[in-house]
């Protein structure tokens, strides 16, 4: 484990200490930029396998902020008080997790488990991203939390949704054990800036093709249904989930549903695309529907989501066209 980079300079150390693994990826950056804004400290865990230094090279030098290179599971030490884990280290697209089915695997966990170590040696609230995933081909719907799930564990996709599976199991056993104090959520399908236009989810994808103009590629005839939350709101319930004393686990997405084609169909006329949409084959056990029941966020929690598919599809594209833009 190598701190690579770290601010200096502060004038005091902030009251609270937060640790994000997986805090250079999508979701981790995120988080520890709400959490700095917040007036938190964070230490930023990550190997960059899926994730990247730039998502968080513009809180580096900012007082409080650590960026650690490290592989969370060979060692996840952290010196000095903690007072919150946030653990959101894996792959967690289908294009990684498909290519990197062991250290999926490993960190769900392993990883999960050292994770877990941190939280306990420092007395400090735990938090799982697990995911809605753990749902697989849903034979409820909705899904609230207390549905079981339909996964095929061989499956191509066992690999994410087991390791998700055995890390909830892991955490609640430390909740019982040893008394950690932990928290589990649910993420459903979330989108917003500093997704990787090549990481495979539909809407990056989309994204990318319309605005290079070409075909849309969408999978199977395009009804299967997906409901998708903006970042923000998915931090928002994140952090809510982290300031309560709540064990989950708690459905975090946005219960507004609709069809993969239909979403194709809006990237296309938020990028004012040319771009054709076309039919490819459905992966290997993609789910069917995709929509959760978020009551128990809105009782225990206080959230709800609140950015529109048509503001946050807004913002996304913008980004997109930026970064794409700064890299041709």
């Amino acid at each position: 484990m190598r701190t690579v980079r770290s601010a200096s300079g502060r004038d005091h150390a902030p009251d609270r200490r937060a640790v994000v693994t997986g805090g250079a990826g999508f979701l981790g950056s995120h988080l520890c930029e709400t959490l700095l804004a917040d007036g938190w400290a964070v230490v930023c865990l990550d190997n960059f396998l899926t994730g990247t230094p730039g998502n968080v090279a513009h809180l580096v030098g900012r007082p409080g902020f650590e960026l650690v290179h490290c592989d969370v599971t060979e060692n996840a030490h952290v010196r000095g008080d903690v007072d919150l884990v946030l653990h959101f280290a894996s792959p967690a697209s289908p294009v990684d997790y498909l290519e990197m089915p062991i250290e999926t695997l490993r960190v769900g966990s392993v990883g999960t488990e050292r994770a877990l170590g941190v939280a306990r040696d420092k007395s400090a609230r735990f938090v799982l991203a697990s995911t809605s995933e753990v749902y697989g081909d849903p034979q409820v719907h909705p899904q609230p939390e207390d549905y079981w799930g339909h996964v095929n564990p061989i499956g191509p996709r066992g690999v994410y949704d087991e390791a998700k599976r055995y890390a909830e199991a892991l955490v609640t056993a430390y909740r019982s054990t040893h008394g950690v104090d932990t928290g589990i959520v649910r993420i459903f399908n979330t989108y917003g800036p500093r997704m990787r236009p090549d990481d495979g989810r539909a809407i990056p994808t989309f994204i990318r093709q319309a605005l290079a103009d070409e075909p849309i590629t969408v999978a199977g005839d395009g009804t299967q249904t997906r409901s998708v939350c903006y970042v923000d709101d998915l931090v928002a319930g994140v952090l809510a989930m982290a300031a309560s004393a709540h064990a989950g686990p708690v459905n975090i997405g946005n219960p507004h549903e609709r069809s993969v084609l239909q979403i194709a169909e809006d990237v296309r006329a938020a990028t004012g695309s040319r771009s054709e949409i076309t039919f490819v084959g459905r992966p290997t056990d993609d789910p069917e529907v995709r929509r959760p029941d978020t009551t128990l966020a809105a009782e225990v929690l206080g959230w709800h989501p609140t950015v529109t598919w048509e503001e946050g599809l807004g913002r996304t594209v913008a980004w997109f066209r930026e970064a794409l833009s700064a890299s041709a």
